[in-house]
């Protein structure tokens, strides 16, 4: 199947729906042809039937009248059957009649020739050539899906970085605020956030002209010439069939012989490639692959196309880096066989198409365009992997990153865990972090690039201060911040009032705590503790709410940390949030300007137009903190949330 001069995929760029429209009035045409003849062996057999009546019943007459004919209803001495044949009208008679009879057979064996010689190949070419523009047509579908999804993929990331690039800010923080640590902590991860989302975006950017660019030049134009090749094939196996049929008639009446030699001319001169290059110029019109995609800035912040190669975003990138040459190094190997496939079945058509090899076309045909298929969706996968790695590349400049990436695997968390990364508890049975088969480091799943690839191979053995910087760090530079304002009309990226946290793994033998009321465990993770007891404190709340501890028998579990004061009768709640749970609603009610999606047990979820009830006191309402306001939501839950992401109503 050599590429032909007048090639759908070269000449007619991006008109598949075009050239498929064209199939349809080629199939469109072999059942206009199948119900000709149909009706034509219908008339036929009628006409056979009939006319072989009409033979009969003149037969009939012919006998009862011959001697009439011949000799006369009184002759005067008997009439023979030899003297009846002598007779040369009633013998140019009998051969019309006897001409009548045998014509009126032929007229039906022509129906039967018909029927099987012409209408069931006609439907066996339709069925056959329907199902492969079928599978062209799926084909087509999941290759633009294919594209429209990394298309999606770049709007989407568009869209995250667009929402995550408004410039962090954080509140002051005083050396006496209690959320000070937390703060800074999420300061720093939504900078980090912000930042990654851009580099996913750039990235997502040139996979994205990458796809398009072999969309347009690779995929497109073979999927075309796909189609031409079917094309040809319905073609010649249509006026194969015609050819037949034509050679029936021929032998049924010699009287149209002229006539038909005419359409059998016809048939010979039947070329589908004069036909195609007629449509190619009938269709041919200005076309160009459209532009490539380029960064574009967000109208308040970093509004430039350079990959960002900070450290925390640098380690993100070099994971990605390597993990796309390892998927580039497993899928080479496939793809080279699967083209290496479609070669060998591209060859075996052509050695059909020759006569030259025995074999069920269609199987073969069904064969090419599945592997052909693969081929294409193994290439764009490549073509990605390739974007990712060379862009990747180019930014880190030679500078990869460790030679001993960790191996994560996907695990579950009975208890809280934390996250080597983030230094957040990993808290679920439904897998929601990764654990490293070398060293054992727990991270969450979305933390998992963001590790340097430093394994030490070692169980046990990781360095998890290395991987994050200090929180001290962060807070000396989210001073330098200005907090949020009140009457800002951008939304805002709030920092969570949160208590700071020191490890929550820590273990701290020697602070106990008394339980102030009786605690009935409701799952295998809880601890049951009665009003009294003294319990050894393994984990503090994390913000959760809930605290670690460990009974007299050693039994251990979670109890709520309202439950428990400290053993010399301080307790765990702080004071002001005492007084704040004590507070009543004002009566001034507030209007949500945006979504706001609660990421701490003491936030408030709100969605833009939602009204907010303040709550009273000294500090709460509007005196809560510095950004943030207190009130009651519509079911009444008291929570936090960001001033400006509300206004008076």
């Amino acid at each position: 199947m050599q590429r032909q001069s007048n090639s759908y995929g070269q000449l007619m760029p991006d008109q598949v729906d075009r050239i498929s429209n064209l199939f349809d009035a080629h199939l469109d045409l072999l059942a206009d042809a199948r119900e000709l003849y149909r009706d034509r062996a219908v008339l036929e057999r009628e006409y056979g039937l009939k006319l072989k009546q009409l033979a009969k019943k003149a037969s009939e007459k012919k006998n009862k009248n011959a001697l009439l004919l011949v000799v006369g209803d009184n002759p005067t001495k008997a009439c023979s059957e030899s003297m009846n044949q002598q007779n040369t009208l009633n013998h140019a008679y009998s051969e019309i009649l006897s001409s009548i009879s045998t014509s009126a057979q032929d007229h039906i064996n022509l129906a039967e020739a018909l029927t099987s010689q012409v209408m069931e190949p006609l439907k066996a070419v339709e069925r056959r050539n329907d199902d492969y523009k079928k599978k062209q047509m799926q084909i087509y579908h999941k290759i633009l899906a294919g594209r429209d999804k990394i298309y999606a993929e770049r709007i989407k990331a568009r869209a995250s970085k667009n929402m995550t690039s408004t410039a962090p800010r954080l509140k002051f923080i005083s050396v006496h605020d209690r959320h000070a640590e937390r703060s800074a902590r999420q300061y720093d991860q939504q900078r980090l956030d912000m930042l990654n989302s851009k580099n996913v975006y750039i990235i997502s950017t040139a996979t994205a002209n990458s796809v398009k660019t072999k969309f347009y030049t690779e995929d497109l134009p073979s999927l075309e010439d796909s189609f031409q090749e079917l094309q040809t094939r319905l073609v010649t196996d249509f006026v194969a069939v015609v050819t037949e049929a034509h050679n029936i008639q021929l032998s049924h009446e010699d009287i149209l012989k002229d006539r038909l030699a005419t359409v059998s001319a016809a048939l010979i001169e039947v070329q589908p490639d004069k036909d195609q290059a007629l449509f190619i110029e009938s269709n041919i019109r200005p076309f160009s692959v459209p532009d490539d995609w380029v960064f574009e800035s967000c109208s308040n912040h970093y509004d430039t196309g350079d990959m960002c190669i900070d450290s925390a975003p640098k380690v993100v990138l070099q994971n990605k880096l390597a993990r796309s040459r390892a998927k580039l190094r497993e899928l080479k190997p496939a793809l080279e066989k699967k083209r290496t496939d479609a070669e060998n079945y591209r060859g075996l058509l052509t050695d059909y198409a020759a006569d030259n090899t025995p074999g069920d076309v269609g199987d073969a045909m069904n064969r090419y365009l599945d592997t052909a298929h693969e081929v294409t969706d193994l290439s764009t996968s490549a073509c990605v992997l390739n974007s990712e790695i060379n862009i990747i590349a180019d930014v880190l400049g030679g500078d990869e990153g460790g030679s001993s990436p960790h191996v994560f695997k996907s695990s579950a968390f009975s208890i809280p865990t934390t996250c080597g990364y983030c230094k957040v508890s990993i808290w679920g049975l439904s897998k929601q972090g990764k654990t490293c088969k070398s060293c054992g480091l727990s991270v969450h799943s979305k933390c998992e690039l963001n590790v340097p690839a430093e394994c030490s191979n070692i169980h046990g053995d990781y360095r998890t201060s290395e991987i994050l910087q200090s929180p001290s760090s962060v807070v000396s530079i989210s001073e330098s911040r200005s907090p949020v304002s009140a009457g800002s009309k951008e939304t805002p990226l709030p920092s969570s009032s949160v208590p700071p946290n020191a490890s929550p793994h820590v273990e701290e033998s020697d602070r106990l705590a008394r339980v102030i009321f009786d605690f009935a465990a409701s799952s295998s993770f809880e601890l049951n503790v009665t009003e009294g007891a003294i319990v050894r404190v393994l984990e503090e709340d994390d913000g959760s709410g809930w605290v670690k501890v460990a009974g007299s028998n050693g039994e251990k579990g979670l109890v709520p940390a309202t439950y428990l004061e400290d053993a010399g009768g301080r307790p765990f709640e702080n004071s002001e949030l005492s007084q704040q749970s004590s507070q009543q609603a004002s009566g001034i009610y507030v209007r949500a300007l945006y979504d706001y999606q609660a990421q701490e047990p003491e936030e408030l979820t709100i969605n833009e137009g939602d009204f907010v009830e303040l709550s009273s006191g000294t500090k709460g309402g509007q005196n809560y903190a510095d950004g943030w306001w207190e009130g009651f939501s519509r079911d009444g839950k008291k929570g936090i949330f960001p001033s400006n992401y509300v206004d008076l109503a």
